[in-house]
C-alpha cells in the first residue's frame, strides 16, 4: 500500500464464477478475477454483497446488522430498486425485486458490450402470480453482473415489458449502490454542479446546486436530474476515487441519513457510507408490450493525491 494505492499481488487464480452457500444457507455467486478483486452476488434480491479490490479491501458497506432473512431485503451493498424507487409509487419502498429470489438466465439474448475478458453472471426475474396481484404487469429483468480485469464491476439491466394484453406499464429504477469510505467527513462528491436537485428533506422542494463538491455534514437524501455520465466519489480518508459511470439512468440519488436509526444500520455505520446511486426516478419509464430498456453502471476506482484528493496522473496507475 503506497499513499493509499493498492498494489495488488499477482495470483495464481483463473477468472471464474461459483455457486456457494452464504449467511443463513442463502446461495451467493462469487465473481473472481486473476488479479485477486471479487464479489459476491446473493440471488435472493439479485444482490451484491461484497466487491473488492485485488488487495482484498471492501469497497461496498453491508449493514453491520444486515439481516438475512427473507422477505426482509439486505441492507447495504447495492440493492436494486424495481418496479419503484423509495415510495414514488403504490408499492412497498423501492419495489419488490430486492426481496425475491432470481433464477440463473442459462440463455441470455446478446450484451451490446463484449464480456469476453470478464468474470460474470447471467440473472432473471420474472413476476410470480403474487407479484401481479400487487403490480399487474409481466415483465422479464434481466440482469448482467460483471467483474472486469481491473477489478471494475458492471451491472446491466434489461427489462422487457411481456403484457399480452396489449397494455404499457411504468417503472422506476436506481442501483442503491452504498460505497464504503473512511469517514463520511473526508468524502465529497464532484460532477453536480449547476444541477437541479430534488430535496426529500424538503419536501422534494427544486434547488440548484451551487457547490463545486458535495460535502456532508448532516443528513442528505437528495435526487440529482439531468447528470452526466460520470460521477465522482472523492474519499480522502482512503485516498481513493469512486468513478461511475451510468448509461439510460438520467438521475443520481445520495444518501446519508447520519445518526438516524435506520433498519439494519448500525448506529456508527453512516460515518463510513455513502449512497450515490444511478437511477431513473424523475421521469418513469413506460414501455409497451414488446419493447425492452437497458441501464447499466460500472463502478471502479482509482487512487487519489494525498493532498489535493483529484486521480493520480495514469503513468502513476500504470495503465
Amino acid at each position: 500500500m503506497l499513499f493509499g494505492v493498492c498494489v495488488p499481488t499477482i495470483h495464481n487464480v483463473k477468472v471464474h464464477a461459483e455457486v456457494v452457500k452464504g449467511i443463513n444457507g442463502l446461495d451467493k455467486f462469487v465473481l473472481r478475477e486473476a488479479r485477486g478483486s471479487s464479489a459476491e452476488i446473493y440471488l435472493y434480491g439479485a444482490h451484491v454483497t461484497s466487491w473488492k479490490n485485488a488487495c482484498g479491501e471492501e469497497l461496498l458497506l453491508l449493514g453491520s446488522k444486515a439481516i438475512f432473512e427473507p422477505p426482509k431485503p439486505i441492507r447495504g451493498g447495492i440493492p436494486i430498486c424495481f418496479p419503484q424507487f423509495s415510495n414514488h409509487g403504490p408499492l412497498d419502498s423501492h419495489g419488490f425485486a430486492r426481496n425475491r429470489v432470481w433464477s440463473i438466465d442459462s440463455n441470455p439474448p446478446p450484451f451490446p458490450t463484449s464480456s469476453a475478458s470478464k468474470t460474470f453472471v447471467d440473472l432473471i426475474l420474472k413476476p410470480s402470480e403474487d407479484d401481479l396481484k400487487i403490480w399487474p404487469n409481466r415483465f422479464e429483468f434481466r440482469l448482467r453482473i460483471a467483474l472486469g480485469p481491473g477489478g471494475e464491476l458492471t451491472m446491466t439491466s434489461r427489462i422487457r415489458n411481456t403484457n399480452t394484453d396489449g397494455k404499457p406499464f411504468t417503472f422506476t429504477f436506481a442501483y442503491h449502490t452504498y460505497y464504503s469510505v473512511s469517514n463520511i467527513s473526508e468524502v465529497r462528491v464532484e460532477g453536480l454542479k449547476t444541477l437541479n436537485y430534488l430535496d426529500n428533506l424538503q419536501n422534494e422542494t427544486r434547488i440548484t446546486e451551487q457547490r463545486n463538491a458535495i460535502t456532508f455534514q448532516s443528513e442528505v437524501d437528495r435526487i440529482y436530474l439531468s447528470t452526466p455520465t460520470n460521477i465522482s466519489v472523492l474519499d480522502n480518508g482512503k485516498n481513493r476515487t469512486y468513478v461511475i459511470h451510468k448509461d439510460g439512468l438520467p438521475d443520481t440519488v445520495l444518501w446519508n441519513p447520519w445518526a438516524k436509526a435506520v433498519a439494519d444500520l448500525g448506529v456508527d455505520d453512516y460515518k463510513h457510507m455513502v449512497c450515490v446511486e444511478a437511477a431513473a426516478v424523475e421521469k418513469p419509464i413506460t414501455l409497451n408490450p414488446g419493447e425492452d430498456w437497458r441501464g447499466s453502471q460500472e463502478i471502479s476506482t482509482v487512487p487519489s493525491s494525498p493532498c489535493s484528493g483529484l486521480p493520480l496522473p495514469r503513468k502513476v496507475l500504470g495503465n
